[in-house]
């Protein structure tokens, strides 16, 4: 698949089409789209010519803002004029942000939060909307399309380089997850994720790749239950794209069901774990919806494997004693298990899960040595015996196969050593969410002066919660190049989702849920305190927000 082509056709047959919905019923068309990132590539070509070289991008161009359709525009106006194009959205942390820019060292950035005017003069201008684009100048091959910055352990976001080739190769996939392409086309997704983070290509390409309509909800949104709920009675969602943990949230509103969105019939998940209970809750909620698993990193194109969780793999799962499983490789894709480590406990080789294929990130932006530590290449043989040479990635996430299938245990980063014993995180969680009080946990390690002495839980129980702790939110106003800095205050509230966390910690109730694990693990396993907490924070990417747990001080 070629997106550029495929939306400039979209454009001609199914040109008055919705194909992105955002804040206050703002619409842009099919047409519209292709038209306006057009007359801004042609813009962007006017700067500083196209391309350097048929195998290199035009530095890159930063968008700040937050859920407005017209970042779609410049997306693609980007990638039209050659350039990759890093998303920075508004509830990013001044320091992130600023951290970012100073790395990507941007040719322009367009700020849409507080100059969205800048866009609309270069739409209308004359000397844009006369000109004639030239389909030639887009990023094409091995040229990156798009750079998502993620968290590095030297405390530097590092830039994920994708190019064209990986994305149209991950839509060429990701089309067909649920139902066929041609299905999807006219249906609504729902945007859940900031474009800062990467599984919102999942719902934003898919969408326009299919002809759908893609419904943006806003942050302010997802943190107000009155307004979320408002805002799926007013829209009739298809397909759903979250991470399992933003369902989990939205399954706190009891009317958060099949009623409420009746014409939802696919959830795909990614991003983190979908633990058995969430998906017993949806199964009840939502009858008739197909549930689909995916894993995958930044680096990997958003998602490799899927798996539709039907009844009967969830059944083997229970049986079994398992995790839901992540399923199995696309097209194009193989997963391998680098067994460096023992046995599980059902005798699955456990190790560093391995991808090789042709939506392996070309690298990290800048970053060389990064790079050489998480990507290399390797041969693979091709089915007519000759032999290719592929890129491959450490992805650092631990996993085994079993009956073909994947099944993802944690981070190896999860891992710690405590009191000379190694101990698997994602262990303990999971046996703390299989007791029958307990929908859901998160497992911190305690240190102090550099080692780690003890473990915390934080549990999600039937149990009502006290509210005791409340963390205030910050503002940040500090000065960033190229940003107005009126645009991060309040925007960048990071304690935002701890704020009014109910939390309560019950010696009788801890003592009970400990004698309960002791009978599963070993008692240097044993957290040494295990709260009630009526939700799991989250950060704006709607991944649980553990750095926000290690601050509860109780």
């Amino acid at each position: 698949m070629d997106i550029i082509s495929k939306l400039r056709k979209l454009a001609e047959t199914d040109g008055q089409r919705a194909a992105v919905i955002g804040e206050g019923g703002h619409v842009l068309t099919y047409s519209q789209l292709n038209e306006y990132s057009d007359r801004l590539a042609i813009w962007l070509h006017r700067l500083n010519g196209q391309k350097s070289d048929a195998n290199q991008s035009a530095r890159p161009i930063a968008v700040y803002g937050h859920k407005n359709p017209l970042m779609l525009v410049c997306f693609l106006g980007a990638a039209k004029s050659g350039r990759a194009y890093c998303p920075l959205d508004i509830s990013m942390p001044e320091g992130r942000v600023r951290d970012t820019i100073q790395a990507l060292d941007p040719e322009v950035i367009l700020d849409l939060e507080n100059d969205i005017d800048t866009l609309i003069n270069i739409i209308n201008d004359p000397q844009n909307t006369e000109a004639e684009y030239n389909p030639s100048w887009a990023v094409a091959g091995s040229q990156t399309f798009y750079i998502i910055f993620t968290s590095g352990s030297t405390g530097k976001p590092k830039g994920v380089k994708i190019s064209a080739d990986c994305l149209n190769n991950y839509l060429d996939w990701s089309c067909e997850l649920g139902s066929a392409a041609e299905e999807k086309h006219g249906k609504i997704f729902l945007n859940q994720a900031p474009f800062s983070f990467d599984l919102s290509v999942m719902d934003t390409y898919t969408c326009l790749a299919c002809g759908g309509t893609l419904a943006l909800m806003e942050k302010r949104v997802q943190n107000d239950f009155a307004l979320m709920i408002d805002f799926f009675k007013k829209t009739p969602l298809n397909i759903w794209v979250s991470t399992p943990s933003f369902a989990d949230m939205c399954m706190g509103e009891p009317s958060f069901n099949s009623n409420l969105l009746p014409n939802l019939g696919i959830f795909l998940f990614c991003g983190e774990e979908l633990t058995i209970n969430t998906y017993e809750k949806l199964r009840q909620r939502f009858p008739d919806s197909r549930i689909i698993n995916l894993y995958g990193p930044t680096e990997s194109t958003v998602a490799v494997t899927s798996i539709e969780i039907t009844e009967e793999i969830y059944k083997k799962t229970i049986a079994e004693g398992r995790k839901l499983p992540a399923g199995t490789a696309k097209n194009g894709t193989i997963i391998e298990i680098n067994e460096n480590t023992e046995n599980n406990d059902s005798g699955d080789r456990l190790g560093e899960i391995i991808i090789t294929g042709n939506t392996v990130s070309t690298g990290y932006f800048n970053n060389p040595e990064k790079t050489a530590e998480a990507f290399f290449e390797k041969d693979i043989k091709n089915g007519d015996g000759s032999v290719s040479t592929t890129r491959a990635y450490r992805t650092g996430d631990l996993g085994y196969i079993a009956d073909g299938l994947l099944y993802c245990v944690g981070r190896i980063d999860f891992q710690i050593k405590m009191h000379g014993y190694r101990i698997e995180l994602g262990d303990i969680e999971q046996n703390l969410s299989d007791l029958p009080e307990i929908s859901r946990a998160v497992v911190v390690p305690v240190e102090k002066e550099g080692h780690i002495k003890s473990l915390t839980a934080y549990v999600i129980t039937d149990t009502e919660v006290n509210p005791q702790h409340s963390e205030k939110n910050s503002k940040n106003n500090a000065d960033i190049s190229g940003i107005n800095e009126k645009s991060l205050e309040n925007k960048n509230d990071t304690d935002s989702e701890f704020q009014d966390l109910k939390i309560n910690y019950d010696r009788q109730f801890s003592r009970r849920i400990k004698e309960q694990l002791l009978i599963k693990l070993p008692d240097y396993m044993i957290p040494k305190k295990i709260i009630m907490i009526d939700r799991l924070p989250m950060n704006s990417n709607g991944k649980i927000n553990r750095n926000q747990l290690r601050s509860i001080k109780s």
